[in-house]
Parts: C-alpha cells; sequence; structure tokens
C-alpha cells in the first residue's frame, strides 16, 4: 500500500469516526426537539417528528400560572452568574500565588489540589448538608453558590497555575522595576494573558449549575429556590405527572444560556483548552 493510499484511509477512518459520533450526540437533542413540538403531554405516543408540530408547551412554561419555570430559569442563572465571577476571579489569584509566590506548604498544596479531585463529589454530599443546615444556609440559593464555588477552586485552580506558568518571569520583573506591586502585575498583565485558560474556567462554571441535578437535590427544598435541573425532573417525578413534552421543551431552552456564553466566549476557547497542560 502506498503512502498516498494510506493517507486516504486514514482520512476516510477519521471522518467515520467523526460521523458517528455526530449520530451519537445529534439524535438524543434531535428526539428532545421533535418531542418538544409534539401535541399531547405523553411519551409514549409522542413521534420523532410530528404532524402537527406546536409551540404550546413552551408558551405553558413561560405565560401558565401554574409553571414556575421563569423563577427556575432565574434561580439557575443567579447561581451560575454568581459562580463564574466569583469562583473564576479566586481561581486567578489561587494559580497567580502558586506560580509566582514561594511560601511554606505551597508544594503540598498542590498535591492537595491533585488530591481533592481523586474523590467523587458524592463523597462530601453527607457533611454539607450537615454544615449548611448548621450555618442556617440550607434550602438557600446562597448555600447552593458557596458548595460550587469551594469544588470550582482546586479543580480549576491547577489548570489555571499551569498556564501562569508559561508566560515568562521577565514581564513581573520588567513590571517591578517600573515600579508595580503584585496587584497591578496581577491584574494588568497576568490577567489579560491569561484571557485563553480564564475563558475556558469561566465556562466550565457557568455550565455546572445548569447542569448539576444531585446537589441542588441535597441543598434545596422549595419549589421557588429550584435550579433548571430540579424544577423539570420534577415534571416526570411526581405521582400521576405525564409531562415528557413539557420536559423536552424546558430542557431544550436550557441550552440557550449556555450557547450565549459559548459564542461569547469562543475565540479564546481553542486555545485554552489546552494551554493548562503544557507546564504544571
Amino acid at each position: 500500500m502506498d503512502k498516498k493510499k494510506k493517507e486516504r484511509l486514514e482520512l476516510l477512518g477519521s471522518y467515520t469516526v467523526i460521523a458517528i459520533m455526530f449520530v451519537i450526540i445529534l439524535y438524543p437533542l434531535a428526539w428532545a426537539l421533535g418531542l418538544s413540538l409534539n401535541a399531547g403531554t405523553s411519551l409514549y405516543g409522542s413521534a420523532f417528528i410530528p404532524q402537527e408540530p406546536t409551540l404550546e408547551h413552551y408558551r405553558w412554561l413561560f405565560f401558565d400560572e401554574r409553571s414556575d419555570y421563569l423563577i427556575w430559569y432565574r434561580n439557575t442563572l443567579i447561581v451560575a452568574f454568581s459562580v463564574t465571577v466569583i469562583a473564576t476571579f479566586i481561581t486567578g489569584l489561587t494559580a497567580y500565588a502558586f506560580s509566582r509566590y514561594r511560601f511554606v506548604g505551597r508544594k503540598n498544596g498542590l498535591y492537595a489540589f491533585l488530591l481533592l479531585q481523586m474523590f467523587p463529589v458524592l463523597m462530601a454530599m453527607v457533611a454539607l448538608y450537615i454544615l449548611l443546615n448548621t450555618v442556617g444556609l440550607l434550602d438557600n440559593l446562597i448555600g447552593l453558590i458557596l458548595v460550587y464555588i469551594g469544588f470550582a477552586i482546586p479543580m480549576n485552580a491547577f489548570l489555571v497555575k499551569g498556564y501562569f506558568d508559561t508566560i515568562p518571569r521577565e514581564l513581573d520583573e520588567s513590571a517591578k522595576i517600573d515600579g508595580a506591586g503584585h496587584l497591578r502585575i496581577f491584574f494588568q498583565i497576568m490577567l489579560p494573558l491569561a484571557k485563553p485558560i480564564l475563558a475556558v474556567v469561566a465556562l466550565f462554571n457557568f455550565m455546572a449549575p445548569f447542569m448539576d441535578f444531585i446537589l441542588p437535590r441535597i441543598v434545596l427544598r422549595s419549589p421557588e429556590n429550584f435550579t433548571l435541573a430540579l424544577g423539570l425532573f420534577n415534571f416526570v417525578n411526581d405521582e400521576f405527572s405525564n409531562n415528557f413534552t413539557r420536559f423536552a421543551a424546558g430542557a431544550i431552552l436550557v441550552a440557550v444560556p449556555i450557547a450565549v456564553v459559548y459564542l461569547f466566549l469562543q475565540r479564546y476557547l481553542i486555545s485554552g483548552l489546552t494551554a493548562g497542560a503544557t507546564k504544571g
């Protein structure tokens, strides 16, 4: 087999794998969209391509007085934006300290961050429930935000620290000669140069409240405090409920803010996804 034919076969194999993965990803999304456009509420009577598509379920979510969907959407956006801003900022400060400073416990702190990522979040759920109940933040969005921030910092600090290590220290030294302090170096030099990796961290932090179900299920109790994942689950979990089409409509709308944030950050994401792993 000559080299040209071998390259064609490799290219064909690559496109085949991409096509298979595309179908695997697209199929459930297409089903959810088709299900949301069906007239009824039953899962079994719905069609993949409805003969008479309708937007009734979307109207019900937004305008029916029995629907709490907008409240859940508001709660999720509050949590997502709060976690994104606070956790990304603290992660940047933490990573900068581990990258540029030399202090007692630095090496052990980095090992602790790596160690914390090895254990699943479920292991801490009982302790988190007791802690939040003790401080009066159970069934409270503030408590949920604090937990998300706590989980995000060790997970992302090591990644951002690796990116900061790739920025030449000569920039810091030049700024110090000109009279810049540590905070000025961080805000005016390090943060602008670290936009790609910070964009990745911000996107991950923003997506977490939309995708997570287990943590809100444990922390939140009142329907007016539910996030989208928890509220939509009740559409198909409550006794005598049969709202699969409304569930599908609500799930489709979950992707809207994530897509908006992704499009806003996309110019930084490709370089940021790999940059933090180049040096650790």
